[in-house]
């Protein structure tokens, strides 16, 4: 019989319909951008790049840090876009790690603009992943994925934070921001996030999450507080330059630390190499 899959998605050749990709061309570990021009401030932090590539607002580079192969690509905006970019990368890798490096807005009065921010969940405001699992799902990021992140930071001397982040399916209304020429029905939900103790707010996470563990990979997001909502300020020009430049570092830091953990003798346990790696990268 043939395979389902196959024969209900579009595909030309070996190559994945979307994504433009086929299978060797993506590493195993994979960095994920929302914006496309992210991808090659990414790529010039790598020694060397073997493939560029673009199809719609999906743009990879894949290439090397040291001896590490790794990609970096961007899903677009949305839930939507992250579903269809994961369900094909996917298929043409054996067992990724994704690490997200994104911006979002702060909720809590904490959070400065420009700082880091840690997902070790999300809430869950939009409907993609409810085509895949119960409402009351919970969308949760990868442990390990969360500790590489916040040892990187702590060994770049970058401010962070490690919190729940709300998933939102747009960026208006469904994030409850007042607009003049259309009806906004939860006017309030920033407030009520920010008293449930949510971090950030943001549109990509929790389809990532849900979907990586649902296909027993790792997953986790790193954002740079790019607004704070609890008093309408942005971040712009060089700062922001600054903060998603941090972002990326940090993504980068994390994801390495994790492939040398994997590479390590011993196995890919980070709770038994944890010590002697951060002591050895002079943390």
């Amino acid at each position: 019989m043939p395979d389902p899959s196959r024969a209900d998605a579009p595909h030309s050749g070996e190559r994945e319909y979307h994504i433009d990709l086929q299978r060797g061309e993506l590493a195993e570990y994979v960095l994920l951008v929302g914006d496309p021009g992210r991808v090659p401030k990414v790529a010039s932090r790598f020694d060397a790049v073997e493939l560029e590539r673009s199809n719609r607002e999906i743009t990879t580079a894949t290439g090397r840090m040291g001896d590490m192969r790794l990609s970096v690509m961007s899903t677009g905006m949305g839930t939507d876009n992250v579903e269809i970019v994961l369900a094909e990368a996917m298929a043409i890798t054996d067992a990724p790690t994704f690490v997200r490096i994104g911006s979002s807005g702060a909720l809590q009065p904490e959070i400065e603009l420009g700082d880091l921010v840690i997902s070790i969940g999300a809430v869950r405001l939009e409907n993609t992943t409810s085509f895949y699992v119960h409402d009351g799902y919970p969308a949760v990021a990868h442990r390990d994925v969360v500790w590489a992140l916040e040892a990187a930071c702590r060994e770049l001397g970058y401010r962070h934070h490690v919190g729940l982040t709300a998933t939102a399916s747009g960026f208006y209304a469904p994030q409850g921001r007042a607009m003049h020429t259309l009806p906004v029905r939860y006017p309030d939900l920033a407030e009520e996030l920010r008293r449930q103790r949510v971090a950030n707010l943001e549109m990509e996470s929790s389809a990532l999450f849900v979907l990586a563990g649902l296909a027993g990979l790792r997953s986790g997001t790193i954002c740079a507080a790019y607004a704070q909502r609890t008093n309408g300020t942005f971040v712009e020009g060089a700062a922001k330059e600054a903060a998603e430049a941090r972002c990326i570092d940090a993504g980068l830091a994390g994801i390495h630390l994790l492939w040398e953990i994997d590479t390590s003798p011993g196995g890919a346990d980070p709770h038994s190499h944890w010590s002697s790696l951060i002591g050895r990268r002079g943390g």
